[in-house]
């Protein structure tokens, strides 16, 4: 489960910046998970929940915006948006040929701190 090294991560981050300036509770933090990513958002809100309970972060919730995995066809030009972690053709014209552009991201977008 490489969900709780990740939450143990954003934990580490959060406790590390707040220190830094001055802050001493964290009430939220927001995350960017993409679809194709791996991670599977009840799983990091899980380990999120079971490590932050001595931290500063003890009563903050874990806010997931999840990213669908989208691309362009190389063969059709057409942008798409799937919400599977997995993609084998085109969904517009069924080619094989396209570029994946999102749905890999995995980032820390904001922190509420007090």
């Amino acid at each position: 489960m490489h969900e709780a090294s990740i939450a143990l991560s954003l934990l580490d981050i959060v406790t590390q910046k707040c220190r830094e300036e001055g802050y001493n509770r964290v009430n939220s933090i927001r995350v960017r998970i993409g679809r194709a990513s791996g991670v599977l958002p009840e799983a990091l809100s899980f380990a999120f929940d079971a490590l932050k309970i001595d931290t500063i972060a003890k009563d903050a919730e874990l806010l997931i915006e999840s990213v669908s995995l989208g691309g362009v066809c190389s063969d059709c030009g057409r942008s798409f948006e799937v919400d599977d972690p997995i993609v084998l053709n085109c969904p517009e014209c069924l080619s094989p040929s396209f570029r994946i552009e999102r749905g890999f991201e995995m980032e820390m977008l904001e922190m509420d701190v007090s």
